[in-house]
């Protein structure tokens, strides 16, 4: 059997137009921009228009990767769409997309990890690309975050945003070392009422809000992060040296910190975008590497290694060379 390999080849993005800065926050939230820099590195945050939604998002996020990989939408065979935050309980965000920015004919669906969504997402497609379910995936972290906050737990309201980022991962033949390397995923439910919201159809009938124990969490997020980022270069047979990026989730820069010091990672090689867009959950790691890769940062060729956790809890990471052989 021939060997094959699953390309990560271009990345879009899409951020809403209303910024929200700390100081905005402050005028009607019992916080501060000292407060909230000190805690998380956050500085703003995007928040969605009224009538804006995650299908909206997701396609200007999609249309972008495509338009960067000079592809038509009728070039793709797979969209997998990562959120928390979908436009209805059903049909699915993706099927919204698919029809949003043609693709007509595509496999469709929404994948929900939460903030280790795209990984997730990321993990399928490659599998479903390798089953020869087709050539081509759009693999897409979009979220309507702010629509899940609390404005009077100020311990959450000001840790999200909103966006979307999206990849198009290419299956083909021969053996290479770029692409997909390894994807490392877990799960434990035991830990779910640290981190969740607390509505939904089934439970109370109402959309909730984000609930969060905030140390729990952190120490959750250093402790798993770390293990799952080890099982990923081991699986990939490298060490944290050969890393040219870490793209982590980018929840609190304490968090992304923590991992650095512990991969022993030099501060330059790692991707920050928290401050700027705070926490989008699902979009949160494309919507960095978007970032990186268009401002000239992660090159064709760089070994690039993304992790994430969230609610559930669940976790994950993979180890890509980005971009396409010569």
């Amino acid at each position: 059997m021939s060997k094959q390999t699953v390309l990560m080849t271009a990345v879009g993005s899409y951020l809403p137009a209303n910024v929200v800065t700390n100081h905005d926050l402050s005028a009607c939230v019992e916080t501060s921009d000292e407060w909230i820099r000190r805690r998380t590195g956050i500085t703003q945050r995007h928040f969605v228009a009224d009538g804006e939604t995650t299908a909206d998002l997701a396609s200007k996020a999609a249309i972008e990767a495509l338009t960067q990989a000079e592809l038509a939408p009728t070039d793709i065979d797979l969209i997998i769409v990562a959120t928390t935050t979908p436009d209805n309980t059903f049909p699915s965000t993706a099927t919204k997309v698919q029809h949003l920015i043609g693709a007509s004919g595509t496999i469709a669906f929404d994948v929900q990890a939460v903030c280790a969504g795209f990984i997730y997402a990321v993990d399928v497609a490659d599998a479903m690309l390798r089953g020869k379910r087709g050539r081509r995936a759009l693999v897409i972290g979009a979220e309507s975050f702010s629509k899940l906050l609390d404005w009077q737990d100020r311990a959450t309201c000001v840790l999200f945003g909103d966006g979307a980022g999206a990849v198009i991962l290419e299956i083909v033949d021969g053996d290479s070392d770029f692409g997909i390397r390894s994807s490392v995923l877990h799960a434990d439910g035991a830990y779910r009422d640290i981190l969740y919201v607390d509505g939904g159809p089934s439970s109370n009938q109402s959309v909730g809000y984000v609930r969060m124990e905030g140390k729990e969490v952190f120490r959750h997020a250093i402790e798993k992060l770390a293990a799952v980022m080890d099982e990923a270069l081991a699986k990939a047979d490298m060490k944290p040296h050969d890393i040219d990026w870490l793209v982590p989730h980018q929840a609190n820069i304490r968090i992304i910190d923590g991992m650095q010091k512990k991969m022993q990672l030099p501060s330059e090689k790692v991707v920050r975008t928290v401050a700027q867009h705070a926490n989008t959950s699902a979009a949160s790691i494309p919507l960095a590497l978007a970032t990186a890769v268009n401002d000239g940062r992660v090159k064709n060729g760089d070994v690039v290694a993304m992790e994430a956790i969230g609610g559930g809890l669940v976790w994950g990471a993979t180890v890509v060379k980005f971009g396409t052989p010569s």
